[in-house]
């Protein structure tokens, strides 16, 4: 096997430098971050351990890469270790394996105290660098841990709090026990991410003859592959004979040589736990665009009682144009009649209103209650928003997007409520209106001088005094002034009506889209952005947790 094996598997991992591993966490981070409530609280606890891991791992100075020796009972891991050291460190039972703390080897005089310290090793033995093959080792601190299937619980726990810290992993089995279910289900396959720190030794091998070592040297590598550990290499070794000793060497000098197993290590935990993250993240997010839906403003316009507003401005337009352009004689009658601005509360900020004052606009109007029919319409189409935004997202976020389009009928109604009052509902009076006024009030006048004529010429008749009455052809003058002045008035308040008609259809339409437009603001601003919001914080997770998994 070549001694480069090691580097090798670094080097298409791809080194990994302090400033991208703190990227990495970053990204992380972020990602927990924008995601809340809406990612599981149990993975995001581990994950807030794991970046507190990262930084205290990367702030322990040196070069010192930590290989921790893990197996099952009986798979000789502490007779690799004891033979590796070159003298009998770890403690072996002659019955059963008694390992219950874990071990440390030191090649080198680096300091390594803070570091074993930080992993919690308390037995630590400094191997000499007296040999060839021991300088090669230098900035090695190998790791023997207790067997991670021991009946003891304290055993396992102090197996797994050591795995959690080192750097690099040897798995070491036995031809007995290679398939065993607690090595390949409960630790190789949930590491799947860390196969540029995974070194598997087939120990025992002195065992098998040589055809039956190869075949299980080649099924245990399939059962790696299955594993996610695709192209990590089996090593068989025999502690008691010294078999594969110096080739299992020659892959801790190349750990150590590379030294950037801690930062991959720490990167792979990164990877890992963004990927067990984005699990629970959708692959993309709905496009809502800018506007709210025709369905949804059309719903909330309803509700807001845009019809009955409108249908108000085409009367209030009606009912000043009569008093504009109707007969002079009959205009009183007009002002006996509510305003229909007024009857909504709507009369003190009709007009005179940019769109600005009017949003600022104060109190409530008295408008009509929305109906249940407009209610339930409303609710159909925030239920239909919260559906296409939700679409393809997993069910966390997808409640979330439907909390966001859920309308609180209180703020929702005071919003609509608002939004009316601060829209204008009366446009600047058309040049027409002066004209036919001053024009009815002439034939008025003309119509009043006739009568007056009239009234004294019969008084002169009573009195048997003769007057002439010029006569325009065959018609009396005052007859032809009365008569006139009430047929061209009439005629004008009827040609009023029409234009009045007519503009005031305009005028309703022209205000309710200006009632729309502000209907339509409040479904983006309460409705639409709260759901764009958690769509946004959607992206935001996946895309961090796509750069933390990278």
């Amino acid at each position: 096997m070549s001694p480069d094996l090691f580097k090798r598997k670094a080097s298409k991992a791809g080194a990994v430098s302090n400033e991208a591993l703190q990227e990495r966490g970053k990204a992380l981070a972020e990602a927990i971050e924008q995601g809340g409530d809406r990612l599981p609280a149990a993975n995001v606890a581990v994950a807030r351990d794991l970046d507190r891991k990262v930084a205290e791992r990367s702030g322990i100075a040196g070069g010192r890469t930590v290989v921790a020796l893990a197996g099952a009972t009986g798979s000789g891991k502490s007779s690799l270790f004891n033979a590796l050291v070159g003298e009998p460190v770890s403690r072996i039972g002659a019955r059963r394996p008694t390992t219950s703390k874990a071990a440390a080897a030191v090649w080198g005089e680096e300091a390594s105290g803070p570091l074993l310290d930080w992993v919690g090793v308390g037995a630590r033995h400094q191997v000499p660098l007296a040999a060839r093959s021991t300088e090669q080792l230098d900035g090695l601190v190998l790791l023997d841990l207790p067997d991670f299937d021991s009946n003891v619980s304290a055993h396992r726990t102090e197996a797994d709090r050591v795995l959690k810290l080192s750097d690099v992993f040897i798995w070491v089995t036995d031809p007995q026990k290679y398939a065993d279910a607690v090595l390949h289900d409960d630790y190789i396959r949930t590491m799947a991410q860390h196969a540029a720190v995974t070194i598997v030794v087939l120990n025992q091998i002195d065992r098998l003859s040589r055809e039956d070592a190869r075949a299980c040297v080649a099924d245990l590598e399939q059962l790696l592959q299955r594993d996610g550990l695709a192209g990590v290499r089996v090593l068989p070794t025999s502690a008691a004979r010294g078999i594969g000793l110096d080739a299992l060497r020659a892959e801790l000098a190349g750990v150590v040589s590379h030294r950037n197993a801690a930062n991959q290590r720490l990167a792979a935990d990164l990877r890992t736990q963004a990927l067990e993250l984005r699990r629970h993240v959708g692959d993309t997010e709905p496009d809502l665009g800018k506007r709210a839906g025709a369905e949804l403003t059309d719903a909330l316009a309803k509700a807001a009682a845009v019809p009955v507003v409108g249908h108000a401005v085409e009367r209030d337009y009606r009912m000043r144009a009569g008093m504009h352009g109707g007969w002079p004689f009959t205009r009183w009658a007009n002002k006996l009649r509510p305003a229909p601005l007024s009857r909504l509360g709507l009369d003190k900020v009709a007009s005179q209103l940019t769109r600005s004052e009017g949003q600022r606009a104060l109190g409530r109007s008295s408008l009509p209650p929305a109906s249940p029919t407009a209610l339930a319409a409303v609710d159909l189409a925030t239920r239909r928003l919260g559906e296409q935004a939700a679409e393809g997202l997993p069910q966390p976020w997808a409640d979330a997007v439907y909390d966001a389009a859920t309308p609180h009928d209180n703020d929702l109604r005071d919003s609509l409520d608002q939004a009316v009052l601060g829209t204008p509902l009366r446009d600047k009076d058309p040049f027409w209106w002066p004209l036919f006024s001053a024009m009815q009030w002439m034939f008025a006048a003309i119509a009043l001088v006739g009568l007056g004529w009239l009234l004294v010429l019969a008084g002169l008749g009573f009195a048997q005094i003769h007057v002439d009455v010029p006569n325009w052809g065959w018609i009396p003058i005052p007859l032809l002034l009365l008569v006139g002045g009430l047929l061209l008035g009439m005629l004008l308040a009827l040609l009023s009506r029409v234009l009045a008609a007519r503009g005031g259809r305009r005028r309703r339409e022209a205000s309710e889209r200006r009632l729309r437009d502000a209907v339509e603001q409040v479904g983006r601003d309460k409705l639409v952005a709260p759901v764009r919001e958690v769509l946004g914080q959607h992206r935001a997770t996946r895309e961090a947790l796509e750069r933390a998994a990278r």
